[in-house]
């Protein structure tokens, strides 16, 4: 006979609770590795990785405004709502790059960014959101289990659209030393031909 959830020793939760915990410090750093691995860069791994609190802002604010403990559940949540969150981050910041790279100032490519990249962040949260609404919301046999985690989840997607399309601009204008390429206003124009030479020379004098 299976024991139940009640009849299993909190000590025996314990380690397990720990390592979900340390879990969460080791998918940041993979996550800041995998951004280094795609930009190259120290300064724009730390601009992308920026959304990373504006979404936990999110999460912590469902679980305190629904009354919900911080759990295993939660801190798995919060793994996941990290990787959607600097998935959003590379999709700005990476546009922005290439709007530098076809000869846009900072600023325009800024605005340039804003404006196309947001339905493709609000997608991202909106799905992310919708997919895990029924779990956030349910209260039947096991939603102590899976409650916890959609809420994180749901809260992040929630807030983190937001954040990610106001805050993050600021801080790449401000932070990033990324410059448009001025290739082609700088190219030389290209050079005249010569005139053709006369081959019938000189006249002769009369």
């Amino acid at each position: 006979m299976m024991p139940s959830i009640a009849a299993i020793p909190n000590s025996a939760t314990k380690p397990m609770a720990a390592e979900t915990l340390n879990a969460v410090p080791l998918a940041i750093v993979l996550i800041c590795l995998l951004l280094y691995l795609n930009f190259n860069s120290l300064r724009e791994v730390l601009l992308a990785a920026s959304v990373i609190p504006m979404a936990l802002v999110g999460g912590i604010f469902a679980l305190f405004v629904t009354g919900t403990a911080f759990s295993v559940s939660a801190a798995i949540g919060f793994v996941a709502l990290f990787g959607i969150a600097a998935m959003d981050g590379i999709i700005v910041l990476s546009y922005y790059n290439l709007s530098l790279a076809a000869g846009l100032d900072r600023v325009a490519a800024m605005l340039h960014t804003c404006r196309t990249q947001l339905r493709p962040v609000m997608m991202t949260c909106i799905v992310a959101c919708v997919g895990l609404i029924p779990a956030a919301i349910s209260t039947g046999i096991g939603s102590q289990v899976q409650r916890p985690l959609a809420l994180v989840v749901v809260g992040g997607m929630l807030l983190a659209p937001g954040l990610i399309l106001l805050v993050l601009p600021v801080l790449i204008l401000r932070f990033s030393t990324r410059e448009p390429n001025l290739d082609q206003d700088e190219r030389p124009p290209p050079a005249r031909a010569a005139a053709p030479a006369d081959d019938a020379g000189p006249e002769a004098p009369a």
